[in-house]
C-alpha cells in the first residue's frame, strides 16, 4: 500500500520509526537525512516555511512502514541577513527497509515522476552497493561538485560511551540548557554559529515539537559576556540506546577556545546517564573540510560510513 501528499508531522514519526528499525539491524544502511535526529530537526526547522514545497510517498506492509520518499522541491530561502537564496532543483531524502530492498526502483520512479525537468539530487549510503547499482540504472551519477576537496558529501562518525574525559571549559564559560536558557537564546545561538541562516524563532518552536527533542538534551555554552558560544542538540533514540548530535554548532569569535570539545564531552557524559550506550555525528567528509572532523576525531569519535551524492541533469527524464 502507498499513499503520496505533503508531509506531515505524523509521517515523519512514521519515518522516525523506521529509523529506529533499520538502526537496529543494519545502521550502516540508514541513508543521510533518514536517521532519527536528522528527520526532527529537518522537519522541525523548516515545516513553517517550506512545507508547501515537501512531497512525500510512504510504502507500507500491511500496518508497517517499509520505505517512504521525501521530495523537496524548488523554493525561495530567506535568511537572517536579508537575502534570498533561490534552490531551483531537488533533492530527495528517503530509506528502503532493508528486507523490502527491491521498492527502491518504485521510490525512484516516484522521485523522478514528482520532480519532471527539475535538476534531481540524492544521498545514498556508500554501502548500500543494492541502491548505487539501481540508481545508477535509472540514470543517476556522481555529481562532479562532489568529488573535489570541499565537496557537499557528509561522513558518519561513532563513538562508544566508555572511557569519556572530564569536560574543561574556559574560565569564566558554563554549560546551559535551551530549557534553561530559554527560545531567544538557543535560536540566536545557532543563527550566530552558522549566520546568514533561515533559522528563526517560528523554526526553533517546530524544533520543540518535533518527535524526540528535549530541552535538557538541547545543550549551549554561555560565554562571560553572556553570548551563547556554543550549541547542539542530542536527539535520543532510547530504543537503540544511542544518540546523535545535530547540529552542533559555534560562534565564531569562540572557535578554538576548546568551546565545543567541552560541550561534545559534556554532552556524551548527558548521553550515558540517559541510557545510551552509542553516540553519532555526522560532518563534512570532504579533504578540504578538516575543521569539523578534527573536532570530532578529537573526542573520539570515527567514520564508520558516508554517502555518495548522486544526480540527474534537469534535460534527462
Amino acid at each position: 500500500m502507498t499513499s503520496a501528499e505533503l508531509l506531515t508531522a505524523a509521517d515523519v514519526e512514521l519515518m522516525q520509526g523506521l529509523a529506529q528499525r533499520v538502526t537496529a539491524v543494519r545502521p550502516e544502511l540508514v541513508n543521510s537525512d533518514a536517521s532519527y535526529g536528522e528527520l526532527a530537526w529537518n522537519w522541525g526547522r523548516g515545516h513553517a516555511d517550506f512545507h508547501a514545497s515537501w512531497r512525500r510517498r510512504l510504502w507500507f506492509d500491511g500496518g508497517d512502514l517499509v520505505a517512504w520518499g521525501w521530495a523537496q522541491l524548488p523554493r525561495r530561502v530567506r535568511r537572517n541577513d536579508g537575502s534570498v537564496k533561490d534552490v531551483t532543483g531537488a533533492y530527495l531524502a528517503y530509506q528502503v527497509h532493508p528486507d523490502h530492498a527491491k521498492l527502491l526502483d518504485e521510490v525512484v520512479a516516484w522521485y523522478d515522476a514528482t520532480a519532471p525537468g527539475l535538476e534531481r539530487t540524492v544521498l545514498p549510503g556508500a554501502d548500500d552497493a543494492f541502491a548505487l547499482e539501481r540508481w545508477a540504472a535509472h540514470g543517476y551519477a556522481t555529481d562532479p561538485e562532489s568529488l573535489g576537496d570541499t565537496g557537499s558529501w557528509t561522513q558518519l562518525n561513532e563513538r562508544d560511551l566508555t572511557d569519556i574525559e572530564e569536560p574543561e571549559l574556559p574560565q569564566g564559560y558554563r554549560f546551559r540548557t535551551a530549557a534553561e536558557a530559554g527560545p531567544d537564546a538557543a535560536v540566536r545561538a545557532h543563527v550566530d554559529a552558522w549566520g546568514p541562516s533561515a533559522y528563526s524563532i517560528d523554526a526553533y518552536e517546530g524544533v520543540r515539537t518535533a518527535a524526540g527533542y528535549r530541552g535538557d538534551l538541547h545543550l549551549l555554552v554561555e560565554a562571560p559576556d553572556g553570548t551563547m558560544a556554543s550549541s547542539a542538540i542530542m536527539w535520543l533514540d532510547e530504543e537503540n540506546r544511542t544518540f546523535e548530535f545535530e547540529p552542533v554548532g559555534t560562534h565564531p569569535d569562540h572557535r578554538r577556545k576548546g568551546v565545543a570539545r567541552a560541550m561534545l564531552l559534556h554532552g556524551l557524559r548527558l548521553g550515558r546517564e540517559a541510557g545510551a550506550v552509542h553516540a553519532t555525528v555526522a560532518c563534512l567528509g570532504a579533504p578540504g573540510h578538516t575543521s569539523a572532523r578534527g573536532l570530532y576525531y578529537g573526542v573520539g569519535f570515527r567514520k564508520v560510513t558516508w554517502d555518495v551524492p548522486l544526480l540527474k541533469p534537469a534535460d534527462v527524464v
